[in-house]
């Protein structure tokens, strides 16, 4: 039982405590993965859930609409809550909000129950990421964060594309009540391990004493800024495509809402003594170009992982639980290349090296699933996918250890909170993204396709109707593969930016961080 113990004494701010940090690094990883999980995993169920409860289709996007929203106001504000609360507290009572939310959001008996319980559910799970990382880094010395980060990478990476196979199982063979039931006896798990096995540093207990006797200086403008600002952006994102993007007026003033908030925030917290949002530490560049490259993969996993189940569901007739397996590949390869990328990252192979050899072959693997053919194969399109995500490891991992460098430990939960929200945001522009452009590109490719056909020919004796589907069928499917080409050859030109890293870490101690 000696491998329980650390052997050496552990850092002050670590939260393993007397506990060797590697036995509580899956304990901690539990909860996150729970939370990532559940963004996916309910999309699949919509409709039966909307048929359940009497309401349309639109209506029921809400539903994943008011948990991103919620999700996206206490993101940035988690690390302030870490100094205020606690973390050890803060963690709990995140886990025990998300899963009691879950629970309720089960036994929903209209559209207005469920929609207060996902928001209460975001409000709960928006603080398990940033907390997360906070411990791991600073549980664990900078020359092993990339290893504890390799893990995390498997709760990021892998929990959204598990996501719609267990929801599409569940919702087949269950009901779509166990979508979230699913949550009770996990979070009751993590909620146990963490209450006996996470330490609350002296270190973070001074600390916070020291703040509430000051007294709180609460930035009350801070907090609306952020919850107006980030609350329109996401709601902006959601709607923009549903609601004929700049057409509306109500997208139109969300925009100049969210825009002005956001732009306001920056200022206001800049030179504020307590800010809800610590937007200081973009003066670090290797923070800065860290937060760049983790909006980019947050923007290019995510619109994948929405385009390539709608490619192969309503175009190649796969079902919800196919179209999941078809991810299922590149999950496997993500998981069994996370461990090599965490013990080569920084040892064997520049971190700055391994950022670029991940950007080009997952922009290669982008654009070779844009040259498939409308009658391509199950396998082909699970091996395109796996070379779209195998290298993700070696940008997560580096990016992930790269961005604490030169920051001081104390800052260390402010920056785990700015960065999960980047990616967050560059998830939801993604989306947004390839929403639209999915529908300009298809009506492009169906105005040229339709010129070349008459009405005074049919082809292969096709009526006019059935020429029609055809043409439009052409029309989406070469739109689905515009969308992986411009993706891929963005990331093939973004490479230059990971010159600005720092490779190297500097001691964050002795750093002096102006407040």
């Amino acid at each position: 039982m000696n491998f329980l113990y650390a052997k050496t004494p552990n850092l002050p701010r670590s939260a393993a405590g007397t506990f060797n940090p590697w036995v509580i690094v899956a304990m901690i990883a539990l909860a996150p993965f729970m939370e990532v999980l559940d963004t996916t995993i309910a999309n699949v169920s919509l409709t039966h859930i909307a048929g359940t409860l009497g309401v349309g289709t639109d209506q029921s996007t809400w539903i994943l609409t008011s948990y991103l929203v919620s999700n996206s106001i206490i993101l940035p504000i988690t690390g302030w809550l870490q100094a205020v609360v606690g973390r050890k507290r803060l963690f709990l009572i995140c886990i025990g909000l998300f899963t009691a939310s879950s629970v309720v959001c089960a036994f929903s008996t209209s559209l207005t129950m469920l929609i207060v319980a996902r928001i209460m559910q975001g409000l709960g799970g928006g603080g398990l990421q940033p907390v997360t990382l906070s411990m791991y880094a600073d549980s664990f010395p900078q020359e092993k964060r990339a290893q504890v980060f390799a893990l995390y990478g498997v709760v990021i990476i892998v929990a959204p594309a598990t996501g719609p196979i267990l929801g599409g199982w569940i919702t087949d063979h269950l009901s779509w009540h166990w979508v979230f039931l699913i949550n009770l006896p996990i979070g009751l798990i993590a909620l146990t391990l963490i209450a006996i096995f996470i330490d609350e540093p002296p270190v973070l207990i001074t600390e916070r004493r020291a703040k509430l006797e000051s007294g709180l200086n609460f930035d009350y403008f801070g907090l609306a800024l952020v919850a107006v600002g980030f609350g329109g952006l996401q709601i902006f994102l959601d709607r923009f495509s549903l609601d004929d993007g700049f057409d509306s007026f109500f997208i139109r003033t969300l925009f100049v809402v969210w825009s002005v908030c956001l732009a306001t925030l920056v200022l206001w917290e800049w030179d504020h003594p307590e800010p809800v949002v610590n937007v200081r530490l973009f003066r670090y560049r290797n923070f800065s170009v860290s937060c760049l490259i983790m909006f980019v993969i947050g923007f290019v996993l995510l619109s994948t992982t929405q385009l390539l189940p709608q490619l192969t569901q309503t175009l190649l007739g796969y079902s919800a639980e196919t179209s999941g397996f078809a991810l299922a590949l590149g999950g496997v390869a993500t998981i069994g290349l996370m461990p090599i990328a965490g013990i080569i990252t920084g040892k064997l192979v520049s971190p700055r090296l391994l950022l670029i050899g991940g950007l080009l072959e997952t922009g290669v693997g982008l654009i070779l699933q844009s040259e498939i053919a409308p009658d391509v194969s199950f396998w082909t399109i699970s091996i395109d996918r796996m070379l779209q995500v195998v290298a993700l490891p070696f940008l997560f991992i580096p990016i992930s250890a790269l961005s604490y460098i030169g920051l001081p430990a104390a800052r260390n939960a402010d920056a785990s909170a700015i960065i999960n929200q980047v990616r967050n945001i560059g998830g939801s522009i993604g989306i947004s993204f390839v929403t639209t452009m999915l529908a300009w590109r298809t009506q492009f490719h169906h105005a040229r396709l339709a010129e070349q056909i008459s009405p005074y020919r049919s082809l292969h004796g096709q009526s006019l109707y059935q020429i029609a589907e055809a043409v439009q069928h052409q029309a989406q499917f070469m739109s689905y593969l515009d969308l992986f080409h411009i993706l891929g050859v963005a990331l093939l030109l973004i490479w230059p930016v990971i010159l600005l890293l720092g490779a190297k870490p500097k001691a964050a101690e002795g750093v002096v961080y102006e407040t």
